[in-house]
C-alpha cells in the first residue's frame, strides 16, 4: 500500500490506448507520465484501482474533446 496523497490524473483518451499522467496536488508538485494503457474497460478499471490504492485520493480528468472536458472525480 502507498503513502496516501492526493493527486490529479489526466487521461488522454483514444480509441485503442489511453495515455495517463499523474500530478501531485501541491502547487510545485511533480507531474509524471504514468504510461499508456489499453482502452478496454477492464484494463482502465484495473489502472484506476491501482492509482487509488497507491495515492488514496485521486481526481480524474479527460482531455477536452468535442463534448468538452470531463471531470470523473
Amino acid at each position: 500500500m502507498g503513502h496516501h496523497t492526493e493527486v490529479f490524473v489526466g487521461i488522454d483518451v483514444a480509441k485503442s490506448r489511453n495515455a495517463i499522467a499523474i500530478a501531485d496536488c501541491e502547487r510545485e508538485g511533480e507531474v509524471r507520465f504514468f504510461g499508456e494503457v489499453d482502452a478496454a474497460p477492464d484494463a482502465m478499471r484495473r489502472v484506476v484501482q491501482r492509482i487509488v490504492d497507491k495515492h488514496g485520493r485521486a481526481h480524474f480528468f479527460m482531455k477536452p474533446g468535442p463534448l468538452g472536458t470531463a471531470f470523473i472525480a
